[in-house]
């Protein structure tokens, strides 16, 4: 069990999603940077569907008032525990009552935390991921808040293969970290601006020439109106080249709509399920959770790519992701 002290800017519980359900109009929800959440329940020897603690800018601070094997993984929010620096991206055990705090925002911007069973919140719709808007899903359907308590689930077998491997290693210290972490296949890009890799959308060729080309040539700036739901950016308009009504569709995580303004806006985790704004294009799901990492202010770059390259670079990840979840197997056995 977990007791947040202070719950930081935007602490909540999230999974890979609801899914299955957004034909009935249900937000599919879940972690905006699904990478860092799933190789964070990979270290600490949960599936990878578990649910983690999302938290965003401003991390929170934790007590433990258990023994815990945990791992924190995606943006840098300066984590400590008992005022010592720890690692990003490697399993960590932590003795009970040690306190967990999160400082400065040094890169990224949304950190996951693992915990070795995961959290044990009910599930709404086969998933526990919070729905902040309807109140639904994660710890009473709500960001976290001073006092709360977080149960843990039953750890599996290969956590408690890790969690007795560290803690005999621990001798006087509140907490102690492996001594190996994941490849940097996996890590996310440190590029300033970073390039966030596309395909074409549905109605990418009722844009100007003008607007296409601009949307790949210029920077554009994540606006502080922008939140789980979508990326309002800001930079060159992009208009159509003559006026025209269009059919509410589906929508999917990355779409890039462009309503009337010509302001881009990106869906994310919290998108709505249909929408009626001309989708100039659709982020490469191997890139969701670079864009996932951008916080208002922030600057970012879009480049084309093919949609037999955005499978590639798919199908590239999951092997990663595999190959990673074969040598921790193996690590801890």
């Amino acid at each position: 069990m977990l007791k947040i002290i202070k719950p930081g800017l935007l602490s909540s519980i999230q999974d890979l999603g609801r899914t299955g359900f957004q034909k009935f109009g249900v937000i599919a929800s879940g972690a905006m940077d699904p990478l860092s959440h799933r190789v964070a329940n990979l270290l600490t020897g949960n599936i990878e569907s578990e649910p983690t603690l999302e938290m965003t800018m401003i991390g929170p601070a934790i007590t433990f008032e258990k023994d815990a094997l945990i791992s924190i993984c995606g943006g840098d929010l300066s984590p400590s525990i008992n005022g010592q620096p720890v690692r990003l991206w490697r399993s960590i055990y932590v003795k009970k009552g040690s306190e967990l705090k999160f400082g400065h925002c040094l890169q990224g911007c949304r950190a996951y935390l693992s915990v070795a069973g995961g959290f044990s919140v009910p599930y709404v719709m086969k998933s526990k991921a919070t729905y902040l808007r309807a109140g639904i899903g994660g710890f009473e359907g709500r960001a976290l808040k001073a006092g709360d308590q977080l149960v843990f689930g039953k750890p599996s077998s290969q956590s408690k293969r890790m969690m007795d491997y560290l803690s005999r290693q621990l001798q006087n210290q509140s907490f102690i970290e492996n001594d190996w972490s994941i490849t940097s296949d996996l890590l996310p890009s440190t590029n300033a601006v970073p390039t966030i890799r596309m395909t074409k959308g549905r109605q990418f060729e009722l844009f100007t020439k003008e607007s296409r080309e601009t949307l790949l040539d210029h920077a554009f700036e994540v606006s502080a109106q922008s939140d789980r739901m979508g990326y309002r950016l800001k930079g060159p308009g992009l208009t159509l080249s003559e006026p025209a009504e269009l059919i509410s569709e589906a929508v999917n995580f990355g779409s890039i709509q462009v309503p009337p303004d010509g302001n881009p806006i990106v869906l994310l985790a919290d998108r709505q399920t249909t929408g009626g704004y001309p989708k100039i294009g659709q982020v490469a799901f191997a890139d969701l959770p670079l864009l996932a990492q951008a916080k208002p202010g922030d600057k970012l770059k879009f480049a084309e790519i093919s949609h037999e390259e955005a499978q590639r670079l798919y199908l590239d990840r999951e092997l990663k992701l595999k190959e990673l979840k074969q040598g921790i197997h193996l690590k801890t056995r």
